[in-house]
């Protein structure tokens, strides 16, 4: 158990925070898998360039990850003051999510089980 008044124990917390702009889409209906294909062309790219790969990858993930890297690259210029010229992907992950389990129907009475999985994708931005 933590030790000291809640007001200290939640400065002490908020001081570790990361300050990084960053942005996070949870429940993506894409495999983390297929996601990492995409993410691994972008990291430690500079943004404008992981705008461009993703934007001509013919990948369905990519049109997901553009989202998420356009409202990471906002965030940045709104919320930390940063301009978009500088900043470079620094750190892009998928993590997994939730399954959604469904029944397929096969022959002789038999059912196969499909799973339609989910991931977390984050995207952290940061200044060169």
């Amino acid at each position: 158990m933590a030790k000291g008044h809640r007001a200290q124990i939640k400065r002490e917390r908020n001081a570790q925070k990361d300050t990084r702009p960053s942005a996070k889409l949870s429940y993506a209906r894409v495999s983390v898998q297929k996601a990492c294909f995409v993410l691994d062309a972008i990291r430690g790219k500079d943004v404008q360039t992981a705008l461009g790969i993703v934007t001509y990858n013919p990948r369905y993930a990519s049109t997901l990850i553009k989202k998420l890297l356009e409202s990471a690259i906002a965030n940045a210029e709104n919320n930390n003051n940063m301009s978009a010229e500088n900043l470079y992907v620094e750190e892009c992950y998928a993590n997994k999510g939730p399954t959604m389990k469904r029944v397929k129907p096969r022959a002789q009475g038999r059912a196969y089980r499909i799973e339609k999985r989910m991931s977390h994708i984050t995207i952290v931005l940061n200044e060169r």
